[in-house]
């Protein structure tokens, strides 16, 4: 199977993920759709995304404890419209962290997986120290 499509240029690209997570203060749709909006502008920024072509899929999951909206819907607001979308709940792990958004996007890229760039704002900083976004 292959991996590896090219962009007219020579150029090879490859199906990279891009994770990232955040938290909301309260199960508010307005809230979600923020804070999920933040979070994939951040990623998109950080990980030089101009195109939403170069968006293979996104899954996004929600703690059981955000019910109030699809956070796949901020995205849309976004503008992608094209993109597959998927949301899901995350597994109720006793001990994890409340009110939780995250999010894995599959792209089209021709960096490495070390140029990758996962962003986590708010508390979900806390779930990834090693990573430099939750510094």
């Amino acid at each position: 199977m292959e991996w590896h499509r090219g962009l007219g240029t020579g150029e090879m690209t490859t199906v990279r993920g891009i994770r990232g997570a955040t938290t909301v203060a309260a199960d508010e749709t307005e809230q979600v759709l923020s804070a999920t909006g933040e979070l994939l502008e951040a990623i998109l920024e950080s990980n030089g995304l101009a195109d939403f072509d170069e968006i293979v899929s996104a899954i996004f999951t929600t703690t059981s404890d955000l019910n109030s909206t699809f956070p796949a819907e901020a995205a849309r607001a976004l503008g992608m419209h094209q993109v597959p979308l998927l949301c899901a709940s995350e597994i109720p792990v006793p001990g994890s962290m409340p009110r939780c958004i995250r999010v894995l996007l599959h792209v089209n890229t021709s960096k490495p997986q070390s140029e990758i760039v996962h962003v986590y704002l708010r508390d979900a900083q806390r779930l990834r120290p090693d990573v430099m976004s939750a510094q």
